[in-house]
């Protein structure tokens, strides 16, 4: 029964995180992103082929397809509710595996300051809240971090988790490739009673099943680009292309610029300070407890960098992986003097240096609270634009019964779609083309018109109502007009 117990607690515990940062955050909705690849999930148990062309779509992400696929019987209501539970318990579970690498590798006050840090970033909550794939898709990278620490060269878990994160984010094929070289090209050590040896400790039947592990993810994802458009690589060229259209910044010429900047955006400097300090002292003082953890800090910000020279927007979400890790150390940085002995005479300078680190992330949390405050109050008052949106769906104000939907922007393509269970090529931008019969969707107010866009610093071309429309229905946030021939 204890071990039952024990077994239940860190279940029980993410539970409880979930649903007490779903309390406090007050707001959860579903992002554009994420929406679409539901949305194409849906097209998908319908039988028919998801509609990548559309406009400014986003990258696909097949993991969130398939969840579209699994969803689709219980509604858009259903999918929506579900997609928001799990993005609130990927939050609280990326909070719980940062807290176990951190108290692993630095005892386990660093662990809780590391997870404490990571999930009070306003980055990390707003797209936790929002739920973006790039949590989760920090949790299986994280998760795969926490069994290679427990179990060096644990190989098939590993890659395994990786592979599911692969299926979200291409970043982790390159982590699979890299850690699939180490156990190939590295031989196991193994200590023996009597000596030790080092010896290679795995068939050519192990051998070929991390192969394929290894490769699964991005052979599934170019085969369902293949599949659905004829081009297996359509993913990456689409989304350069959406990068480009959109203005991100790219390339190898801006990243030094803008990924210490995009790490800095999510951290802030106290967090900074406090991981520098950790990582020094650690490496110089702990020696391999801090190793393993400083190499998969590299090699983040290495593959961000390389996906970025690759054409990918340089975004701050792509830097989640690099900042968790720093997290940990700047835990290290306040705590990791614990773990050195009482008599040591290093002790009293790492505590020195941890108290000036704690008294500033201390002084810093209020500003921290107030920007977290501020993107909270934000985010609900889109979601409350959502829920207006919905409102009138589900009064049958917007249907597709007079022709195709025609919306301001591209922002509220993705949700119709999946609620009217139709293609998001039957929802249209007028920043893209403009209906000439159907019902077209206007905002009741210049606050909405601000408020519920992609991006405000997307292009953005004035639009009106089509000629020949007439108002049909209205409510706080918007205004229908229809044209039926």
């Amino acid at each position: 029964m204890r071990v039952w117990i024990e077994r239940l607690t860190v279940p029980a515990g993410i539970v409880v995180g979930a649903v007490a940062l779903r309390v406090l955050a007050g707001v959860g909705f579903v992002n554009y992103d994420t929406l679409y690849a539901l949305a194409w999930g849906g097209q998908l148990s319908r039988g028919n082929l998801p509609a990548y062309g559309v406009p400014i779509a986003p990258t696909p992400h097949p993991l969130v397809e398939i969840l579209g696929v699994v969803l689709a019987p219980l509604g858009p209501a259903g999918v929506l509710g579900v997609t928001v539970a799990l993005a609130f318990l990927a939050l609280s579970a990326c909070a719980w595996v940062v807290y176990a690498l951190g108290a692993r590798w630095f005892g386990r006050a660093a662990g809780a300051l590391g997870a404490l840090l990571l999930i009070t970033r306003v980055p990390v909550l707003s797209y936790g809240v929002r739920a973006y794939v790039d949590i989760p898709y920090l949790l299986l990278v994280l998760s795969a971090l926490l069994v290679e620490s427990r179990r060096p060269r644990a190989g098939w878990p590993v890659l395994a988790l990786l592979a599911l994160a692969g299926l979200l984010r291409p970043e982790a094929w390159a982590l699979s490739g890299l850690y699939w070289v180490y156990l190939i090209a590295w031989p196991a050590y193994r200590g023996r009673a009597h000596g030790s040896s080092w010896t290679p400790g795995r068939s050519r039947g192990e051998l070929a099943g991390l192969t394929a592990l290894a490769a699964a993810a991005p052979l599934v994802w170019m085969l369902s680009d293949l599949l659905i458009t004829g081009d297996p690589v359509w993913s990456l060229t689409n989304t350069r292309h959406t990068a480009h259209t959109l203005d991100r910044v790219t390339g190898i010429v801006n990243v030094p610029e803008y990924i210490p900047r995009r790490i800095g955006e999510i951290l802030r400097p106290p967090v900074l300070v406090g991981a520098a300090l950790g990582g020094v002292l650690s490496l110089m003082w702990l020696g391999s407890r801090a190793r393993l953890g400083a190499i998969v800090g590299v090699v983040a910000v290495a593959v961000f960098a390389v996906f970025a020279a690759a054409g990918l927007p340089i975004n701050t979400r792509y830097a989640f992986m690099a900042a968790a890790i720093l997290c940990v150390f700047c835990g290290a940085g306040v705590f990791g003097w614990t773990l050195l002995a009482r008599g040591d005479p290093r002790r009293r300078w790492w505590m020195a240096g941890g108290l000036i680190v704690l008294v500033a992330l201390m002084a810093y949390a209020p500003s921290q609270y107030r920007s977290a405050h501020r993107q909270l109050d934000t985010l609900a008052t889109q979601q409350h634009i959502e829920d207006d949106l919905l409102a009138l769906v589900g009064d049958r104000a917007i249907g597709l019964s007079c022709g195709p939907v025609g919306v301001p922007n591209h922002a509220p393509i993705p949700l119709l779609a999946l609620y009217l269970k139709t293609s998001p090529a039957n929802v249209i931008s007028a920043q893209v083309n403009q209906i000439s019969y159907g019902t077209y969707v206007d905002p009741a107010s210049v606050g909405v018109e601000r408020d519920y866009v992609l991006d405000p610093h997307d292009p953005h071309l004035a639009v009106t109502v089509p000629p020949g429309f007439t108002e049909s229905a209205i409510n706080r946030s918007w205004l229908i007009f229809k044209r039926c021939s």
